[in-house]
Parts: C-alpha cells; structure tokens; sequence
C-alpha cells in the first residue's frame, strides 16, 4: 500500500491528505536531476538581454581587439556556466547612447538573473556585464545594403 500523499482533490478544503498512487516511482528528490547545459543557459540569457530596451549586439573580438562593430538590432554575446545550482554569466553588448549606462547595466543585469531563475530554477548569482561600444541614434539609421 503506498502511504504517499497528493494535493486534495478540487473543491477539497485540504485539510485531510490523499493518499496517492503513482505506481512507486518514490519522492521527487530520488527521482533524478535535470541538468542544464552551459549553451541552453546562454540561450536564455541572450533572449533576456535582448528584452531589455536600449541594448545592442557585441562586436565579435578576436585576441582583444573588436572584428567590425556592434549592432542595435544584433545579438549580444553571451557566455554562460552552470555550477550546480549556480549560473555565471557574462554579456557583452553595446548600449544606444544617450541612455544612462548604469541604469541599462542594472537593468540587464537583474533581468538576466530574473529570467534564468524563472526558466530553470538556477540562481545567476554572477551576471559580469561589459559594454563594448555606445551606438549613436543617427547610426541605427546608416545601414548599407
């Protein structure tokens, strides 16, 4: 007989446990894990910069030194490590100038770690931030086709 406990059923008031059958599969804890990989994480964390209003893509760098420029429309670039139940992030964007850079950073910062916690239960306690270039407004308009 499985002494296991559910929630009440609907209309119940909860105040008496039911008892619930669910073939032995034992507590949730002794089910197994999900892991998160590091590339799933950066995804997330990608998709939540780019909520944030007044940022931009990160030019791509080799050995330090930036190939091209970064985009408004672009992506940002996101590098991402899952340790246990921690998140280490680290984005590098552009921001679209005259917006206050510390507000955006603050800002880009608690929505990664808001997103990547609702999303997989991770705490992304380290969100590292570099703002690689400010776009002027006048240069979202220039583009050559």
């Amino acid at each position: 007989m499985n002494t296991e406990m559910a929630m009440p059923p609907p209309g119940g008031h909860g105040t008496e446990p039911v008892p619930e059958s669910h073939g032995g599969a034992g507590p949730v804890e002794a089910r197994g894990r999900t892991d998160i990989a590091n590339r799933v994480l950066e995804r997330i964390a990608t998709w939540a910069v780019t909520e944030v209003d007044q940022v931009g893509g990160g030019a791509p760098r080799l050995l330090g030194a930036p190939l091209g420029r970064g985009t408004p429309g672009g992506a940002p670039r996101v590098s991402a490590h899952v340790d246990g139940h921690l998140a280490i992030v680290r984005v590098t964007m552009s921001v679209t100038y005259p917006a206050p850079i510390r507000q955006v950073v603050h800002n880009v910062r608690e929505h990664v770690r808001t997103r990547v916690h609702e999303l997989t239960g991770l705490d992304a306690r380290q969100v590292d931030i570099d703002v690689a270039r400010l776009i002027h407004p006048a240069e979202q308009k220039r583009r050559v086709l």
